[in-house]
């Protein structure tokens, strides 16, 4: 499960802006509709300086896309960026094909001992009629 340099920081990139409940409500309406930074704003009670910084957090890990007029504030609508989901969805795949893989072990193991257990039950209790 080795990721390069340039990988790990962006994942770490990724799931820093994941983890505020603020950012992640921003990314539940974008796959709604995209929006204004002031819609956005007033959806999830947030200062407007307090989503732009939000904002500017989730288009620096690539999560979101700007569009509209640089020159204009009110005119730029933001939206999910579909693209920049797939290197932590890899990421995540890959975590769970490792522990898939190991409760798939775990499952064989304690599966063998039951049956070696029930076996050793059987003969134990045969013994004991005789």
């Amino acid at each position: 499960m080795s990721a390069g340099r340039d990988e790990v920081r962006e994942l770490d990139q990724t799931f820093g802006a994941l983890a505020d409940p603020t950012r992640r409500r921003v990314l539940e309406l974008l796959g709604k509709a995209p929006q204004r930074a002031s819609e956005l704003a007033a959806l999830t009670q947030a200062s407007r300086p307090g989503m732009s910084r939000h904002l500017r957090v989730l288009k620096d890990a690539g999560l979101i896309i700007e569009r509209g007029d640089d020159d204009d504030a009110r005119a730029k609508v933001f939206e999910l960026d579909p693209a920049s989901w797939s290197q932590a969805k890899a990421w995540l795949q890959r975590v769970e094909d490792f522990w898939s893989e190991q409760l798939h072990s775990f499952k064989q193991l304690a599966e063998s001992h039951a049956q070696q257990t029930k076996g050793r039950d059987v003969r134990s209790a045969s013994r004991r009629r005789e």
